[in-house]
């Protein structure tokens, strides 16, 4: 049978046969099922520092008002900036391996529904 390809992006490749990530390949006959997983950061510390700023600028001189709304908003920026982890798991009979990740969650999508393709493909 001809290898058919469902997705080539970079140094990632989808196959009815192969699943190729950064060097890695994954046999896709032995990949019984793909899924999403999603593993956002946590958000302590941008908050803690926040509020340490908050805090500074109730002091009531000018110059903690300033240093104050520097850190607030260097913790404002630090929250916003901060993105999920995208995974792709494939379950084999060996078990779960986390076989990609990525903070773009539709280079991701695109992935899973192309291994999605290619365990239907193979029937």
């Amino acid at each position: 049978m001809e290898e058919k390809i469902f997705f080539a992006q970079g140094s990632v490749s989808v196959s009815n046969s192969r699943f190729i990530v950064h060097g890695q390949t994954y046999v896709m006959n032995g990949v019984t099922s793909v899924k999403q997983v999603v593993n956002y950061p946590s958000k302590l510390w941008p908050f803690l520092t926040g509020l340490a700023g908050f805090i500074i600028m109730f002091d009531g001189t000018a110059r903690s008002i300033i240093f104050g709304g520097l850190i607030l908003g260097a913790a404002i920026f630090w929250w916003i900036r901060q993105k999920p982890d995208w995974i792709v798991v494939l379950n084999s009979s060996s078990g779960e391996t986390k076989a990609l990740n990525s903070k773009d969650q539709a280079f991701i999508n695109g992935v899973i529904q192309a291994l999605n393709d290619s365990i239907v493909y193979r029937g």
